[in-house]
């Protein structure tokens, strides 16, 4: 947004100007009665934040008398918010919940979208909410944890040392110095069944060297595509010159590589469509980590 745009602006105003603008590009038009659906405010109300946006982008909207509409000119340009089409598709396809419940209905008419239901983890929330004490005093804690290790097939206490949370995309960790272990490890949140006794920490934040430094990953297409297959997955991976470099803390270039399918030997580019370029110091970088 643009901090000029807004300047002087209420918060409540600053949103619905925002909305108004967002329907205006992305919804196709907007009238006084999708404001007050939205936000609860009055008809009176409504009519003055189109008046204020039109007064500040006057150039962005034209008002259609038949269809008692406003919709966007053919030289709108953005004021109020940010053109981002992974938020937009993110709204208008909200997570389901595992159980199969429908999002809510929101003003997208006829248009249909759905997005793949993924089982939620259950967090406990007492839980999380000792371990955010224990990152934010810079604390350790005990927590029961129930691993998939071989050697501890029932819960144990063991004392740990946090300092942050990550999330792979489908579930969420926390990031601590293990008492027991003595090294730095990942501990998954639904699988801490409870916390108890916080007291001093045995490491510190600083120490944690795979989460505090990153791996250059150089992603480029699989070389197996044709020419126009590569063409297009350069633009989905939004490539320059053939290529696009993320980087990804050591501690997390495991997760990476399972989202992206890196770990895949595959003899069909399709399974892979995207591959590392620097693979042999990746997987030096990888091997690492995982110690």
């Amino acid at each position: 947004m643009n901090a000029a745009d807004t300047k002087g602006f209420r918060w409540g105003v600053e949103r619905r100007l925002e909305f108004v603008e967002f329907r205006l590009f992305w919804e196709g038009g907007v009238n006084r009665s999708d404001i007050v659906d939205e936000f609860g405010v009055s008809v009176p109300q409504a009519s003055k934040d189109l008046a204020l946006y039109q007064e500040h982008a006057p150039d962005n909207i034209v008002y259609d008398r038949s269809e008692k509409r406003y919709f966007a000119s053919d030289a709108f340009r953005p004021r109020f918010i940010e053109l981002d089409a992974a938020a937009y598709l993110d709204r208008l396809a909200p997570r389901p919940t595992a159980t199969g419940a429908k999002p809510e209905d929101s003003a997208h008419g006829a248009l249909v979208a759905d997005r793949l239901p993924i089982p939620q983890r259950r967090v406990a929330s007492n839980a999380l909410r000792a371990l955010l004490e224990a990152v934010r005093g810079n604390r350790s804690i005990e927590i029961l944890y129930q691993s998939m290790s071989a050697a501890r097939p029932e819960p144990v206490w063991r004392r740990v040392s946090p300092h942050a949370f990550a999330s792979d995309g489908l579930r969420w960790h926390t990031r601590a110095y293990c008492h027991i272990d003595q090294k730095f490890k990942d501990f998954i949140l639904s699988r801490c069944l409870d916390c108890r006794n916080i007291g001093e920490a045995g490491s510190f934040p600083r120490s944690d060297d795979l989460w505090n430094s990153h791996f250059q990953v150089i992603l480029i297409p699989n070389p197996k595509l044709t020419a126009c297959q590569q063409g297009v997955i350069a633009q989905d991976y939004a490539m320059m010159n053939g290529r696009v470099v993320v980087p990804v803390r050591h501690a997390m270039l495991y997760y990476f590589s399972k989202r992206l399918r890196l770990d895949l030997a595959s003899s069909d580019p399709r399974e892979t469509p995207v591959v590392v370029s620097n693979r042999e110091e990746f997987d030096s970088a990888l091997s690492e980590a995982m110690r």
